[in-house]
């Protein structure tokens, strides 16, 4: 098979649609992206039905989605839009870091999660990231994750431990770069490996522990703590 995406070095500027029933907040956060070299916001939207349609008619890379918009919130539309339009990340983009939307949008099968009061160079970071293949968690809402699994971590520690054992050695190098944030080409490039390999490891995994997105195997590995590599 000829190379995809994924497996090729990126060409292209990085596709953006972006979601906010806040015109001011649209303006802001287009005029922090389209500063930056590489990134284009293709479409705007103001609610949450419009940036379904709008990612099925620009198909983006990645779409940055406000939590609360009104009628058809960020929260159905990730939902939809990883349905109709899985190869596309999804970010959600909030002033809220209450642990209910955090949750939640991470089970929407996300990408992502950023505060709008964060630094700018998290949302470059952030886009650049997961238009990639990479996952991006503000560190406040990481900091909220991590409290999270405060409850009952041991137990949870144990069953992560349990759930990544059959995984290989080589397998285990690739998911513990994936739960610090790498890319595929980072992950390759420290394992030096090609690029496609990454991915496939990545694919078989997920399809193995039954996860949806690397965002959850990032969690899982972290529940678990280090990962120790098969001798």
């Amino acid at each position: 098979m000829t190379a995809t995406p994924d497996d090729a070095p990126r060409t292209r500027p990085v596709r953006v649609v972006l979601a906010d029933d806040e015109a001011m907040i649209r303006a802001g956060v287009c005029a922090i992206l389209a500063a930056e070299p590489g990134i284009e916001v293709v479409a705007e939207a103001a609610d949450g039905h419009e940036a379904v349609e709008l990612t099925l008619r620009h198909r983006p890379d990645v779409v940055l989605l406000d939590v609360r918009m009104p009628r058809f919130d960020g929260l159905r539309a990730a939902e939809e839009i990883q349905r109709v339009a899985p190869d596309t990340a999804v970010v959600m983009l909030t002033t809220f870091s209450e642990d209910e939307y955090i949750a939640r949008a991470l089970d929407s099968g996300a990408s992502g999660f950023l505060l709008k009061a964060g630094d700018p160079r998290e949302l470059i970071a952030g886009v650049r990231a997961v238009a990639d293949g990479a996952a991006c968690l503000s560190p406040e809402v990481a900091r909220r994750v991590i409290a999270r699994l405060g409850d009952g971590r041991l137990s949870r520690a144990w069953a992560a431990r349990r759930t990544l054992e059959p995984l290989t050695r080589r397998e285990r190098d690739v998911v513990a770069l994936v739960a610090d944030g790498l890319s595929n080409a980072e992950v390759a490039e420290r394992l030096h490996v090609v690029e496609g390999t990454v991915k496939a490891h990545v694919s078989a995994v997920l399809a193995r522990l039954g996860l949806r997105n690397r965002v959850e195997l990032a969690i899982l590995v972290h529940e678990a703590g280090p990962v120790h590599r098969k001798s």
